[in-house]
Parts: C-alpha cells; structure tokens; sequence
C-alpha cells in the first residue's frame, strides 16, 4: 500500500465505488452522512490482511449508497491503523469513540489489539466486529457489544489438532508466540491429539520480535517431534522456519495462513517452506453469498478474511437499517435478528435492505459462512482450508 493510502487513516474518506442496481424504493440518500468506523492494521503483523479486509468494507458500502444509502444518508468511513500494536490501536480506538463518534468499528485482527480495543468500545457503547480467535475475548464483560465472524481457539484448535494427527504425525511440538491464543490453543491442540492416537511432545511460548529462534528450536526438537506446529505472525514464522532448516529438521510443519502468506513464500528460499501446511477458516465458497462476494470485490477466489469483512458491513448495514437507528446499542441489539432466524434468506446488503424497506424479515447467510452467533458473540461453526507449499508455492489441498 502506498503512502498516500496510509494517510486515509486520520480522516474521513468516501467509501470506494462498486457498482449495483440501485433501488427505487429505498429513500435516496441525502442530508448529512453517516460515518462509520473502521480499525485495522494497516501496518505491522497484520499489515497483509488488514487492506484488504479495509477494501472488502468500502465496495459493501459503496453498494449500499448506489442503492439508497442507509436511513437516507450515505455511507463514509474515518480509516484508522491499529498498527498491529495494542497501544497504537487504543489511542485510534478512543479518537474513533471520543472525536469522530462512530456507532461501530469494524476489522481489527490480532488477538491482543481486540483484547485492549474492546473495553474502550462496550463502556462507550460502540459496536465492535473482529476477526480475532482468543478464547478470552467474547468471555469479557463486552454486554454484546462484540461479535466475531471468526472461529475462537477452541474449535480452531480442535480442527487444526484433527488435521494434523490426520496427515500421520504421532508425536508434535508446538511454538506458541506469546499473546492471549498461544496457552489456550496449546491446551486444545493437546487434548484433541491424544484423542486421535497422537501426541504433544512439547509444547513452548517464545517471546516476540527476536531475530533467531533456535535455542527454542532446538528445544522443541529434543522431543523427537514428526510435526511441528508454529503458530505466530508472519515475522516470527518466517524466523522460525529458517531456523527449523538450519537445525536439520526436514519433518512437515503447519501453521496458520495469516503467518505463512503467498508473499511470505517467494520471499523464503523454497528449501525452507517445502511441505509446510497452511490452514485458514474458509469461506462459504459454495454459498451465494461467497459468489455476490467474488463479483463484488473482483476477485475469483476471495479469502476468508475478505468474506468475513463483507459479511461485517453488510450485518451492520442491516441491523441499522431494521433498527431504523445508526447507534451501537442499535446494532448491538437488532444484529441477530437479520442474521439468524424465520426471516427470508439474503445472500448481499443490498437484497437484504430491499426486503427491510418493503416491511418483510431477513436471515443474512454470509460470505464466510453462516453468520449465527452464540449469546457470548462466537460464530457457532465453520470450515477450514488447507493448503501445502510444494516447490515454492501454496498449492490447494482441501476444505473440510
């Protein structure tokens, strides 16, 4: 992303435009707009995803104002950068709350930037949507100001732990980078293993931002392992699979998608990713939705990070509009409603906003999957997509 992108992130900016028919019986938008909130990383860790999830946002709303706006007015944004930075995203966070006065913020990522945005947005009653996994999230006294469109640790370690004992691997060690996911997932992963016939051989929490690993590699490979799991970010990873080369271990790895991008791959010699295998949440790829998702945003095969943005602007678009209230208790209170139940099923913002004008009842089923959410805010399930690196490059190996 260019400069002159990043300095979006201190003012207000008019969603992109995407085309869609616009319909006559929605009321025109006109009068003063209606700012929205979104916080992401821009920069940091995150800095791969956060773009385009910012992106995904801007073309569902840019279809909302072709079609009337909502509640007659249209759609802008104040874009803000967490940074990947729990400290940098709370001062953006209070900025969006205490200045701009946004009912929702939308895309933040990492685990420990939810962890710290969350209070700032229940106690100002600002609606919050995340992408983050740690368990300790939705149990936090956020009063249902906070969903989540993606799986906690808890059932993301139980596939991934499935997964793994799947490819054959009996004996795994694990490193963990230290945020809210790594103990919690590390229980799971352990627990379902021995469940499936495999085991964790060790299991270590290494700190961030260091430029080896190898003492906490040759750790880990004390224990003999014939799977390593390396769940980090993608600068970390990057470190510990060279690392993991170096060390003479030719065994497979796995780790996330977000930590092992397509970026991440051709910058790293083929010899240091052959046979690692990446997992992600997949998307709804055979739902409407994914495909409204695909046309919408120009892209063939979008990822779940994209979906679930989609689906975080096309829910708050809804909730608003059925509320007939642009406010965070608003959403907070209507956000099931349009996304879960009797109502007729939609598979954009737009055909959703239709029916809510004509009176009639929605049941959004989304991008990245169905959109039904526990009392706590957790998504109730999903898939998940593997892939494997051969001869430098992600190659699809399958959802389940």
């Amino acid at each position: 992303m260019s400069t002159a992108q990043f300095r979006l992130t201190r003012r207000s900016v008019l969603a992109g435009s995407a085309a869609a028919l616009a319909a006559p019986y929605i009321a025109r938008a006109q009068g003063v707009p209606l700012t929205l909130g979104i916080l992401t990383p821009l920069t940091g860790a995150g800095g791969y995803d956060g773009p385009r999830m910012m992106k995904a946002i801007q073309a569902v709303a840019a279809q909302v104002n072709d079609a009337g706006g909502l509640l007659g007015r249209k759609i802008t944004f104040v874009i803000e950068d967490d940074q990947t930075n729990p400290e940098a995203a709370v001062r953006a966070a209070r900025k969006l709350v205490d200045v701009d006065k946004v009912p929702v913020i939308m895309g933040t990522w990492a685990s420990a930037v939810t962890s710290a945005v969350a209070p700032v947005c229940w106690e100002s009653k600002t609606f919050l949507t995340t992408t983050s996994g740690a368990d300790t999230i939705t149990k936090l006294p956020h009063q249902g100001y906070l969903i989540r469109t993606q799986p906690n640790n808890y059932l993301q370690g139980a596939k991934h732990a499935e997964f793994i004992a799947s490819t054959g691997a009996k004996k795994v060690g694990l490193l963990s980078i230290q945020a809210p996911f790594a103990q919690p997932t590390q229980e799971r992963v352990k627990d379902v293993l021995a469940k499936n016939g495999s085991s964790l051989t060790g299991g270590l929490i290494y700190e961030p931002n260091k430029t080896s690993y190898r003492s906490e590699v040759d750790q880990i490979l004390r224990g003999s392992p014939d799977m390593v799991y390396l769940n980090g970010y993608t600068p970390d990873v990057s470190v510990l699979l060279r690392d993991l080369y170096r060390a003479g271990y030719d065994g497979p790895r796995f780790t996330q998608s977000y930590a092992l991008t397509s970026k991440a791959v051709e910058s790293l010699p083929k010899e240091v990713t052959e046979g690692t295998y990446t997992v992600q949440p997949s998307a709804d790829i055979d739902s409407p939705a994914y495909a409204n998702a695909a046309k919408l945003l120009g892209i063939k095969d979008p990822d779940s990070y994209e979906t679930q943005a989609v689906d975080w602007m096309s829910l708050v678009a809804l909730s608003i509009a059925k509320a007939k209230a642009a406010t965070g208790t608003a959403i907070r209170d209507t956000v099931r409603s349009v996304s879960q139940g009797a109502g007729t099923k939609v598979y954009s913002a737009v055909d959703g906003l239709t029916i809510l004008a004509k009176g009639g009842e929605v049941n959004y089923e989304g991008a990245s999957g169905p959109c039904d959410f526990t009392d706590i805010g957790d998504i109730q399930d999903c898939k998940f997509r593997y892939l494997v690196v051969k001869n430098g490059a992600l190659t699809f190996l399958k959802v389940v």
